[in-house]
């Protein structure tokens, strides 16, 4: 039997620096609150979708290094099933959180998952980067988590897989950077001409959709103050798997997945920040969000 999602988007170790007062400028020092280490990138995707419940598993090569060895129990012990080979070194990124915004430096030696460790699970689901199509087995849902890199590399255009994609997840400057659109609304739209599903994040203000050809507004949710907004997209992916996989309508997916995203940013780190199912639900419902369906019934 299958599991519900793979994650193929790359994996890092996250180096985060709490409690910002600024950004340094060239020349100065400033002083962080604390320091921690904690799995980023796909990792906080994995460990979201697996919080809500979802048999998920990670194919993004972990290096054999300090790193590796570092996030690898880290990520096994949240329930992520770890597959393919490790590779010589661990992606990593510096992340320094200041407010509703946050600054990133990244290492990354580049290695990717392979198609044949994804097919090998059998997903009902894979969430990958827009150049990772290739390793989505036909038959399994495809959705697209877009990242800065991404977003410059196709700028101006789509790969021709795209029409692929039953779901592209990306922020609104990415958005803008990857359309040339001025606008998050019109980007969605233009995307949306090649994909069922867009949705261009607007961090604290919600998201816009364009579902089939029609946009959508979701409103944000106020959780709050923000101490780190890094990996909320990335939960906001984690939740729509889960949303999906239950068999919730579109809409309904979407609001719960931007209270789930929205619901990350209370504490450091993307991979802290990922609410565990009951208390999600929890949550939800007392915000008004519909009752999702029972994985039971869904099926």
């Amino acid at each position: 039997m299958g599991v519900d999602v793979v994650v193929a988007v790359p994996a890092f170790l996250d180096i985060t620096f709490v409690g910002l007062e600024g950004l340094p400028a060239l020349g100065e020092e400033r002083f962080a609150g604390d320091l921690v280490r904690t799995p980023g990138g796909g990792a906080i995707t994995a460990i979201g979708a697996a919080r809500l419940g979802l048999a998920t598993a990670l194919v993004a090569p972990l290096g054999q290094d300090e790193a590796g060895d570092l996030i690898g129990p880290m990520i096994e012990r949240e329930g992520v099933q770890l597959a393919g080979p490790r590779c010589p070194r661990t992606p990593v990124t510096a992340v320094m959180p200041i407010g509703n915004e946050r600054a990133m430096v990244t290492y990354d030696p580049g290695v990717r998952a392979r198609a044949a460790d994804v097919a090998e699970l059998s997903p009902r689901a894979v969430i990958v980067g827009l150049s990772q199509l290739d390793v989505v087995p036909a038959g399994a849902h495809a959705y697209v988590s877009v990242g800065d890199d991404d977003a410059r590399a196709f700028a101006g255009r789509l790969p021709g897989a795209a029409g692929r994609v039953r779901g592209l997840f990306i922020e609104q400057r990415e958005a803008l950077v990857l359309t040339g659109a001025g606008s998050p609304e019109e980007a969605a739209a233009m995307i949306g001409a090649r994909v069922p599903l867009v949705v261009v994040s607007l961090g604290a203000d919600g998201a816009v959709a364009s579902v089939d050809g029609r946009i959508v507004s979701v409103d944000g949710f106020d959780v709050g103050h923000s101490i780190d907004t890094t990996g909320a997209g990335d939960l906001f992916v984690a939740a729509w798997a889960w949303g999906d996989a239950t068999g919730m309508g579109v809409e309904d997916t979407l609001r719960w997945a931007a209270l789930y995203a929205a619901l990350s940013t209370r504490v450091p780190t993307g991979a802290g920040g990922a609410t565990k199912l009951a208390d999600f639900v929890d949550e939800g419902t007392r915000r008004g969000l519909p009752a999702p369906p029972t994985r039971s019934a869904a099926r």
